[in-house]
C-alpha cells in the first residue's frame, strides 16, 4: 500500500539552524518544510537545492567560512556574504573603500525579523473599513509604517520625511443622510395638457386639447371635423343622427328633436328633418334655419292645446319664413353668386302623442312606419314632391321606371324664397299596435326605398334603443355608398289605447 516518504534524520533546520527533534516535519521556528530536505550527501555540495548552504560537519579545506545568516522569516535564507564583510583591494593593491550603508528595503519587502521570531500567520483578509479607495501615484518613501496596534513589528528603518505630500489610501465617507438614503423617486411623468373648460370645444383626436378658431387642436395639431359633419342627439325617447356621407364635402342636412307635454299632461314627442337643396345657395343654412324654426314652433304650440296636425301645419309655415329670410342678404353677397338660387330645403316631421301620429312634409324626405311586430306590414306615410312621384300619380310611368330615370329626384316642392305656391302636406294616423316612426332624408331611403326594405334595416329593439338604431341606419346608408348626406330620426310609438285609423 502507499506509504508516506521516510524523513531523513536532520538535527538542525536547514533554513534557520534551529535544533530539531526526531520526527519533526516542520521547523518550529521558521515553519520550514523538513520533508523536502533530502539526506545530506557526503560530498557536501556548495549550494543545496533549496538555496541554503548547510554548515559542514568539518572544514575539509581548512577555511572557516561564515555561517549563513538568519532567514528573512519567509523560508528564504539571507546571502552568505555581504559586500561590506569581505575585505579586498583594488587593481593597485590598495584597500577598497568602505561600502555605503545598504538602502532601506523596498516597500514590497518585509523587514527582517530577529532569529527565533515566529512567522506571522497568513489569514484571509477581513472586511475593508468603510470608505472609498482612490488610486494615486506613489511618491518616494511611501511605505506604510506599522506599529504595535496592528499586531506587527515597527519598521526596522526610520522613514525619511516625505518628498511629496501623501494622500490617504482611504477616505472615510460621511454618514449618509437618512432622507437621501431612501430609494430615489421615480421620474415624474410629463404633465398632461390641462383639459379645456367645458365651454370650449375638445379635440376629437387627443380628447385633451382645445380647438382654436382656425379649426385645429392646440395640443396635437389635428384638424377638427366640422361641427355638422356628424351630429347626434337624444331627447327622451326620441333620437336623431346626421352624417355628411362619403361623397359630399359638407353636411347640408339638419334636424330638431324634443319632448313636451299636452295640456292634459300626456307626453308628446317631436322630430323634424330637413335636407338642403344643393343647387341653391347656402343649403346648409337653409336646412338649419328651417329645422330650428319648425321644432320651436311645435314645442311651443302643443302645450297650449293646439291640435298636433294644426301645429304641424303652422310649423312648416314658420320654417318657410325662416328660410325666406335668408334670401334678404347684402348685395355684395348677391354679386358673388348671382347665378345661384335663393336658399332652399325640404322638410319632413312627425309628432307622436298618446295614440296619435301626425306627419307633415314639403319635398322628398320621408316618414316610415315600422311596427314592433314584424309580422305586421310596414308602411310609408308620405308622398314625395318630386318628378318621379308626379309621373307615377299621373299614370305615365310605373314607380320602378320613374325612379330609374335621372330626373327622379328633381323636387317639385321646397321651402325657399323662389318656391312656387307653398302647399304644406299633413296627415294623422292612429296605429293599432306599438312600433317606431322613421323620419329620414333621401340619403337613407335611397338604400331602403320600399317600406319592407326599411323595416328590414331597422333593428328589432329600435323602440327601446332609438339612438343606437339611428346609428345603425346611418351605417346602412354609408355601407351602401353614402352618396348623399344621411339624416334619420326615430320616434317610438307606444301601445295605443284603441284601434288604428286615419284621423
Amino acid at each position: 500500500m502507499s506509504q508516506m516518504p521516510q524523513q531523513a534524520a536532520v538535527s538542525k533546520c536547514p533554513s534557520c539552524e534551529e535544533p530539531l527533534e526526531s520526527g519533526d516535519r516542520f521547523c518550529g521556528a521558521c515553519g520550514y518544510d523538513l520533508s523536502a530536505v533530502p539526506a545530506r550527501p557526503d560530498d557536501s555540495p556548495t549550494i543545496a537545492l533549496n538555496g541554503a548552504v548547510p554548515p559542514p560537519s568539518s572544514a575539509p579545506d581548512g577555511v572557516d567560512w561564515p555561517v549563513a545568516r538568519d532567514s528573512d522569516g519567509f523560508g528564504r535564507p539571507a546571502p552568505v556574504h555581504a559586500a561590506a564583510e569581505v575585505p579586498g583591494t583594488d587593481s593597485g593593491g590598495s584597500p577598497l573603500p568602505p561600502h555605503p550603508p545598504a538602502a532601506p528595503p523596498m516597500p514590497s519587502a518585509a523587514p527582517p525579523m530577529p532569529p527565533g521570531t515566529p512567522p506571522v500567520p497568513r489569514t484571509a483578509p477581513g472586511p475593508a473599513a468603510p470608505g472609498v479607495r482612490f488610486d494615486h501615484p506613489a511618491g518616494p518613501e511611501q511605505e506604510p509604517v506599522h506599529g504595535p496596534e496592528d499586531g506587527r513589528e515597527p519598521d526596522a528603518y526610520p522613514r525619511e520625511p516625505d518628498a511629496y505630500p501623501r494622500e490617504p489610501d482611504e477616505y472615510p465617507l460621511q454618514a449618509p443622510d437618512p432622507r437621501s438614503a431612501a430609494a430615489p423617486p421615480a421620474p415624474a411623468a410629463p404633465p398632461a395638457p390641462a383639459a379645456p373648460p367645458a365651454s370650449e370645444k375638445v379635440c376629437v383626436a387627443c380628447r385633451a386639447g382645445r380647438v382654436d378658431d382656425d379649426g385645429y387642436c392646440e395640443n396635437c395639431g389635428h384638424a377638427q371635423p366640422r361641427e355638422r359633419d356628424h351630429m347626434e342627439q337624444e331627447s327622451g325617447p326620441v333620437a336623431a343622427v346626421s352624417d355628411r356621407g362619403l361623397r359630399h364635402h359638407r353636411n347640408e342636412d339638419a334636424f330638431s328633436v324634443g319632448c313636451t307635454a299636452l295640456p292634459d299632461g300626456a307626453p308628446a314627442s317631436v322630430a323634424i328633418v330637413c335636407d338642403g337643396v344643393s343647387s341653391a345657395t347656402r343649403p346648409d343654412d337653409a336646412s338649419l334655419a328651417a329645422s330650428r324654426a319648425a321644432g320651436e314652433s311645435l314645442l311651443a304650440a302643443l302645450p297650449r292645446g293646439t291640435h298636433p296636425q294644426q301645429a304641424m301645419h303652422d310649423a312648416i309655415l314658420a320654417a318657410s319664413h325662416a328660410v325666406n329670410a335668408l334670401a334678404e342678404e347684402p348685395e355684395t353677397a348677391r354679386e358673388q353668386a348671382p347665378h345661384q338660387n335663393a336658399p332652399a330645403c325640404t322638410l319632413v316631421g312627425a309628432v307622436v302623442t298618446a295614440g296619435l301620429l301626425v306627419v307633415g312634409w314639403v319635398g322628398d324626405s320621408r316618414v316610415y312606419w315600422v311596427p314592433a311586430d314584424r309580422s305586421a306590414p310596414p308602411a310609408r306615410l308620405t308622398e314625395d314632391d318630386s318628378w318621379a312621384a308626379q309621373m307615377v300619380a299621373a299614370g305615365l310611368m310605373s314607380e320602378a321606371e320613374a325612379y330609374a330615370d335621372e330626373r327622379a329626384h328633381a323636387i317639385t316642392g321646397w321651402l325657399g324664397a323662389d318656391a312656387y305656391e307653398l302647399e304644406p302636406h299633413t296627415a294623422s294616423f292612429k296605429p293599432d299596435r306599438p312600433g317606431v316612426v322613421v323620419v329620414c332624408t333621401d340619403g337613407l331611403w335611397n338604400y331602403a326605398e320600399s317600406a319592407e326594405e326599411m323595416a328590414e334595416a331597422v333593428p328589432l329593439d329600435a323602440a327601446a334603443r332609438p339612438l343606437h338604431s339611428a346609428r345603425v341606419l346611418v351605417g346602412h346608408a354609408l355601407d351602401g355608398g353614402g352618396h348623399d348626406n344621411v339624416t334619420v330620426a326615430l320616434v317610438p310609438f307606444p301601445a295605443p289605447p284603441q284601434g288604428a285609423g286615419s284621423a
